[in-house]
């Protein structure tokens, strides 16, 4: 695709542009400048789209179930955004595993866009960079937005505070329900995956499940559903869709989705304006170099951490004042 600016990509991703599209996510996930300005020219046009988030352990089978859930809504007329985010490749900075190269087939299919994303540093199980992409796929037109996390386990918790509904994936014989709950996944679970049910020990898996989720005090009147699937075949897949709108209807008709909705930007913005001064503050130490001579020699003396720290932020504050002056 030859160069293009900014108005000519917004426009062409707001026509139906694949390839314009695809170029408009390069430029936001690089935080390339003009990718800011894309989104401030795309926004208006954000808010169809229903964003699902998919989480759960490595190996619970989460690609597969997006794959066969993506198959089941192109089938219904819908049209379907993918954000699969993989862990960073330590040579090209890139996704390591490659979830496009796993959904070739679906890939082949009308009304279907799919990205695979690295984590970049993003430690909750998303890309920092996977909310900004999931607006660029809404401001295409896209019904629904599916958000598939990483994989790590314990701290992929920031899908909750960028999809519409979350849903968990576990699987039967490794103990994932009881780690969930440890994790934090019980608390923001909205429905609930056991995967593989043809593996021994998928309905005792799901009773526990249910078991955790009767103590699970829910603030907003939502009783989460706890489903049986086998996605290599698409057994249950049609009941978790069922589940997946009836979460959507149950937020629209308690006033609860646009509320949801306006935290996710908080949320977004908040790590917007951490992640400038984070850089800003890194660019006046010096980068790397600074914080390397700020740290020293560890053979030398025995500094704490904290005092490293204050001597940093009192060199920063020092540059601040001097360009004051």
């Amino acid at each position: 695709m030859r160069n293009v600016g900014v108005d000519e990509l917004v426009a062409r991703v707001l026509d139906g542009d694949t390839v314009a599209l695809a170029r408009a996510i390069s430029w936001i996930e690089d935080e390339d400048r003009r990718g800011f300005a894309l989104l401030d020219a795309l926004y208006p046009r954000v808010g169809s789209a229903y964003r699902i988030g998919i989480s759960g352990p490595p190996g619970a089978g989460k690609s597969t179930l997006v794959d066969a859930l993506t198959e089941r809504y192109l089938d219904s007329g819908s049209t379907i955004g993918i954000v699969a985010v993989d862990p960073t490749s330590p040579f090209t900075g890139g996704a390591l595993l490659g979830d496009r190269v796993r959904m070739q087939r679906l890939g082949l299919r009308d009304g279907v866009f799919i990205r695979s994303m690295a984590t970049r540093g993003g430690l909750g199980g998303l890309s920092r960079a996977a909310p900004s992409v999931a607006a660029a796929m809404d401001a295409f037109g896209l019904d629904y937005v599916i958000l598939e996390t990483v994989g790590v386990g314990q701290s992929e918790l920031d899908i909750a505070e960028a999809a519409d509904t979350t849903v968990i994936v576990l699987v039967p014989e490794s103990g994932d329900s009881i780690q969930a709950m440890k994790a934090g996944l019980m608390e923001i679970g909205e429905i609930f995956v056991v995967n593989k049910a043809d593996r021994e020990g998928a309905e005792t898996t799901v009773e526990e499940i249910r078991s955790m989720l009767a103590l699970k005090r829910d603030a907003d009147g939502w009783a989460p559903p706890v489903l049986l699937t086998r996605a290599t075949t698409g057994e249950g897949i049609d009941e978790l869709a069922e589940a997946i709108d009836a979460h959507r209807r149950f937020l629209a008709e308690a006033g609860l989705l646009e509320e949801r909705r306006r935290e996710h930007l908080k949320s977004q913005v908040r790590s917007i304006v951490v992640g400038a001064l984070e850089r800003d503050l890194l660019e006046k130490l010096g980068g790397d170099a600074g914080l390397d001579s700020a740290v020293g020699d560890v053979t030398e003396g025995h500094r704490s951490p904290y005092q490293i720290a204050n001597d940093v932020l009192a060199r920063i504050g020092k540059s601040r004042q001097d360009e004051g002056d």
